[in-house]
C-alpha cells in the first residue's frame, strides 16, 4: 500500500517531511511567509487585515524581553520561535486542539525540535524558559483579545487571567499588511542570532 505524501515543498525549494522533520529542511523565509498568512483567532479579528501568527510571535518575543530583562538572545529567539510550527500545521484555538487530541501535539513537537536545532537552540527548551514563554504569551492572548477579539476584560481575565497593569498599558495591537509583517519578523530573527554571536 502507498504511504500518503507527508511532505510539503516550501517557497524555498525546500521540502519539509511533516512526520520526520530535520533542521536542514528548514529556512526562517519559509517561517516568516507562512506565518504572516496564518490567521490568529481562526480570523475572526477586528480590522483589514488578519492578526498573523508572525505579528503575534513578534509580540510574545517583546513581551517575553520586557518580562525577563536579563534572559539571553537565545531565549528571545526561542520565544519569538514559539509558534514556528504553525508556519505549516496552521494555528487551531486551543478548543480545536483538544478534539484532535494527542496527535496535534506530537507532530507540533517534532517540528518545534527541527526548528530549534536550525537556529541552534536545544531541541527542548528549559522548564523554566518554557514557562516565562507561556507567561509572555498569555499577555498577549489577553491583549489580542480585548483589542482586536471582541472580548470584554472580564471574559479575557477568565480565559487568559489577570495581567499586570504595567504589561498592557501602552500594548497596541497592530494589523498589517502579510509583506510588512513578514519582512519585520525575518529581520527581528537575524537580530537576535546576530546578538547570540
Amino acid at each position: 500500500m502507498k504511504q500518503p505524501r507527508a511532505w510539503q515543498r516550501m517557497l524555498s525549494g525546500r521540502r519539509l517531511d511533516l512526520l520526520d522533520p530535520t533542521p536542514f529542511d528548514i529556512e526562517v523565509e519559509d517561517i516568516a511567509h507562512g506565518l504572516a498568512f496564518v490567521a490568529r483567532w481562526n480570523g475572526q479579528t477586528q480590522g483589514d487585515f488578519a492578526y498573523s501568527v508572525a505579528e503575534h510571535s513578534m509580540l510574545v518575543e517583546d513581551l517575553f524581553a520586557r518580562m525577563n530583562p536579563k534572559a539571553p538572545a537565545k531565549w528571545r529567539l526561542a520565544a519569538l520561535l514559539h509558534d514556528a510550527p504553525e508556519y505549516v500545521i496552521g494555528d487551531m484555538i486551543s478548543p480545536v486542539k483538544a478534539a484532535i487530541g494527542p496527535g496535534y501535539g506530537e507532530l507540533d513537537m517534532r517540528l518545534t525540535a527541527a526548528i530549534h536545532l536550525r537556529f541552534g537552540l536545544p531541541a527542548t527548551l528549559p522548564t523554566s524558559v518554557k514557562k516565562q514563554i507561556k507567561a509572555a504569551d498569555r499577555v498577549s492572548a489577553w491583549a489580542e483579545a480585548v483589542q482586536i477579539a471582541g472580548f470584554d476584560k472580564a471574559e479575557a481575565n477568565r480565559f487568559f487571567g489577570r495581567q499586570k497593569p504595567e504589561l498592557i498599558e501602552g500594548l497596541t495591537i497592530a494589523l498589517r499588511p502579510p509583506v510588512d509583517v513578514r519582512a519585520d519578523f525575518t529581520a527581528r530573527h537575524a537580530a537576535l542570532l546576530e546578538m547570540m554571536q
